[in-house]
Order: structure tokens, then C-alpha cells, then sequence
């Protein structure tokens, strides 16, 4: 996997974030039978006041969120409920999947809010920004449905909890 991991602010460091965030994309990608072997994404680390600024200028929404994703194309299904399109190599034999930013701010203070551990809760979140990557999206109730379960699989191979148990929504 060709995984590039920018790091805005230094609290993301200390959390083993690389470490972590590697294990979970490989995770997700492997759960869904896309060889990770040959994607490529980006993952910045960021703080409130960053992902404040990319929210408004990508989705016209200037305040904090948790995480935020920009597929490298569009796979998502056009009826709900439905799978999202498999990924497929381009000219050079890998899978472009996107970039995905998460918020050190948001993250710790939801974990907080929940009572959860930071790394359960940034594996919830790397998982869900990949997922986005991929055509997953909860808009509609039926895609909500299905991108839940498969999040909570993944997490259930990662030795988390069901995150949906306490109403803990990305």
C-alpha cells in the first residue's frame, strides 16, 4: 500500500497515529477483497482550525468535523443500498483511492464525550473516511445501513466495539 500521512499537528504523533491508521486501511481494504498491496491514498492529521478551512472550501461548510474524504473517482452506487463499484488499477497498476483529513480536536473530545478510547475512536474514523473513498455513504438510510454494518465489521476484526451501540455517528 502506498499510503502518504501528513502530519499538521504534532498531538497526532504521540498516539502512534502511522502505525494505527496503517493497520486499519489495510484492514478495511482487505475486508472488502481490494488488494491493498496496490492502493494509493493520503491521510493528513490535522486540527480543528484545519479541517474547519477544508470543510468550507470543499463542502461549503466552515466548521470543524471529525474526518473528511475525496475519492479519487466516484464508485457509489446509484441505487440505495446498493454496493458501491470495486476499485480497479489505472494505467500504472494501482488503485488512486483519494485523500482522507481527521481532526485531533474533534476526535479526543468525542472519544471523551463517549467514554471510548482515542485509538477506538480514530479506528472508527479512519475506517469510515475509507470507506467514503470507496462509494460508501450514509445519505440515504439504506446506504447508512449498509456502510454501519460494514464499519462494524472492520472494527470487529480490530478488536473494537460497535461504535453505533452509543449513537457514536462520524
Amino acid at each position: 500500500m502506498i499510503l502518504e500521512i501528513s502530519i499538521e499537528d504534532d498531538r497526532w504523533q504521540q498516539d502512534g497515529f502511522n502505525v494505527l491508521a496503517a493497520k486499519v486501511i489495510a484492514t478495511t481494504l482487505i475486508h472488502l477483497g481490494i488488494d491493498s498491496d496496490i492502493c494509493e491514498l493520503s491521510l493528513l492529521g490535522c486540527d480543528d482550525a484545519r479541517i474547519s478551512e477544508l470543510n468550507g472550501e470543499f463542502r461549503d461548510k466552515p466548521t470543524a468535523t471529525n474526518v473528511l474524504s475525496w475519492p479519487a473517482e466516484d464508485l457509489a452506487p446509484e441505487l440505495a443500498g446498493g454496493k458501491p463499484d470495486k476499485p480497479e488499477p489505472d494505467f500504472t497498476g494501482e488503485i488512486p483511492l483519494g485523500d482522507v483529513a481527521i481532526s485531533y480536536d474533534t476526535c479526543a473530545r468525542e472519544a471523551a464525550d463517549a467514554g471510548k478510547p482515542m485509538e477506538d475512536h480514530v479506528s472508527h474514523l479512519v475506517v469510515h473516511g475509507v470507506l467514503h473513498l470507496l462509494g460508501y455513504d450514509h445519505i440515504r438510510d439504506p446506504d447508512a445501513t449498509l456502510m454501519e454494518a460494514i464499519e462494524v465489521e472492520i472494527l470487529g476484526k480490530l478488536g473494537v466495539d460497535n461504535p453505533y451501540t452509543e449513537n457514536d455517528s462520524p
